[in-house]
């Protein structure tokens, strides 16, 4: 599905933005970003990292540091996205999809100086599946613990547990780390005390500063194996609580990249001097998960009365660029079925659901969080608030910020009643979505804290491994049915991504699939 709104950047367009400092709030961003021969691009962002190992650590923020900072075997460019190399500079696979072979780039090397060899690459992915946390779901039951082998030092070979019609499309968001350096400060807990905090990569840029909850800068590395890219010589991220800051600094040139805009501060942008908007469709869904597994929202009753009480065009008009989403999956990615029942506005079936619950009569109240500062998520919170009246319910609605957030989907315990997740899709595949948002061994995550059904997780399994795509079609559209029977979330608003950019920031290209985590190596300041 193609939304219908123009916008003012092609998709294919090279765009460009701006680069300064911090010290660009006491001096002109032209003047700082070439001070020096410095070029340093500040992007203006909600969201904390909470976590510098590549093999743990998710989410927009983290995923901007990994994919500066590490390299894959394959990147991910284009409009439709498609992989391309990196550390593995050519592949081959076997007609039935179980075994892929790398030819690594025998150029590539760590930022210790060690070449990157097929050691590396096995060691990393052995690490993954042994974690089994950040984005190791995205391989889990296909590459298992003696998958990957190392043929000779520059080559790499998969034996799939069972083929996987995404498999090129995960490997951009499986990084490798430097073996050496991981096993040489392993500890008790495989490397995840030293990585929370240092980088064992191979990427263009090193970490220079990290001020939780302020910035974090990268630099370029001065002997990368990386060649051609853009003149930047560092990336800012700067933490920006409240999108209307952001708005500001990107008017007045203190920022380069806002990336967390709503609507609103994308209108007010429009015509603004050397400022560029982007509002593009990609996979992004808006959902709030309810908590299935304790307190209220357990009460799969009560579930389908919120669901219905729900104001969805209060949501679609807080969310602006947006169009309402038709069940668990975005709208129009493979098996997406448009003609699904979807929960909306209702009260007469949302009391009739109530009247079924424990809760009769409400009088309860309930908890959500949103991330501090995201103003979006906060307009959805009162829709939420206004909705729940109906019902006699209360709603508490709290700011926390990511890394809290993230903390609080450890156990159905510490999880929140009502939990926002924007969910961008790292590839454009059906299998991302169902697979993060609500398979069970996600459970723990901030994709899917709590939500778990065996016959969904069944379904989920075997759609990613079916090659037949009229197959695939027909396992999805079981399974939507399905998770909306249980009612585990509120289905929300499937987003267009919202970017500004200054306009002297060359090099930029708009690629659906994670495009707030700022890919920096190909970018320029002029």
């Amino acid at each position: 599905m193609r939304p219908n709104h123009p916008t003012e950047v092609s998709r294919r367009q090279v765009l460009g933005a701006a680069g300064a400092s911090l010290a660009s709030l006491v001096m002109p961003s032209q003047a700082f970003a070439q001070q020096g021969g410095r070029r340093v691009l500040v992007i203006a962002a909600t969201q904390d990292i909470p976590n510098f190992d590549p093999h743990i650590a998710t989410g927009y923020s983290a995923s901007f540091l990994l994919r500066n900072v590490y390299d894959s075997l394959v990147r991910v460019e284009g409009n439709p996205p498609k992989p391309v190399p990196s550390l593995g500079s050519s592949w081959t696979a076997t007609p039935d999809g179980r075994s892929y072979t790398f030819k690594l780039n025998t150029l590539a090397k760590f930022q210790n100086g060690k070449a990157v060899t097929a050691d590396d690459v096995v060691y990393s992915f052995k690490r993954a599946i042994r974690l089994n946390k950040g984005n190791a779901w995205m391989i889990q039951g296909v590459v298992g613990p003696d998958s990957v082998t190392a043929v000779d030092a520059s080559t790499v070979r998969f034996n799939l547990l069972k083929p996987f019609a995404a498999f090129l499309q995960v490997l951009p968001w499986i990084w490798v780390v430097s073996k050496s350096d991981v096993e040489a400060n392993a500890g008790a807990d495989d490397g995840q005390t030293y990585l929370r905090t240092q980088v064992a990569g191979s990427g263009a840029f090193k970490v220079r500063r990290a001020e939780a909850g302020n910035l974090y800068e990268i630099e370029r590395v001065a002997d990368s194996w990386h060649k051609g890219g853009g003149n930047l010589t560092g990336v800012i991220w700067r933490i920006v609580r409240e999108t209307a800051s952001q708005r500001l600094l990107m008017q007045r040139g203190e920022a380069h990249i806002a990336v967390d805009l709503t609507s609103e501060d994308m209108d007010a942008l429009k015509d603004k001097p050397g400022v560029i908007r982007v509002i593009e469709p990609e996979y992004r869904t808006f959902s709030i998960k309810l908590n299935t597994r304790n307190g209220p929202m357990a009460d799969l009753e009560l579930r389908k009365a919120v669901s219905y009480a729900t104001n969805y065009k209060g949501i679609l008009d807080a969310a602006g660029y947006a169009d309402l989403m038709i069940g668990p999956l975005p709208n129009g990615i493979l098996g997406h079925n448009p003609q699904l029942a979807a929960y909306r506005t209702d009260m007469a079936k949302a009391k009739e659901h109530l009247a079924k619950s424990k809760y009769p009569n409400g009088g309860i109240k309930l908890t959500f969080v949103y991330v501090t500062g995201l103003e979006q998520q906060r307009r959805f919170g009162l829709v939420m608030l206004d909705s729940l009246k109906q019902l006699n319910i209360e709603l508490d609605i709290k700011p926390m910020i990511w890394p809290d957030m993230v903390a609080a989907c450890a156990s159905p315990q510490t999880f929140p009643d009502l939990f926002p997740v924007y969910q961008t899709a790292n590839y454009g595949d059906p299998d991302n979505i169902a697979f993060a948002a609500y398979h069970s061994s996600r459970n723990g995550n901030w994709q899917n804290a709590v939500y778990a059904n065996p016959e969904v997780d069944a379904l989920i399994e075997r759609g990613r491994t079916e090659s037949d795509e009229g197959k695939r079609i027909a396992i999805y559209r079981e399974m939507q049915q399905k998770v909306m029977a249980d009612a585990p979330d509120i289905f929300g608003v499937l987003e267009k991504r919202k970017l500004a950019l200054r306009d002297n920031v060359k090099g930029f290209n708009f690629v659906p699939v994670a495009s707030n985590a700022i890919e920096c190596f190909g970018l320029s300041l002029s």
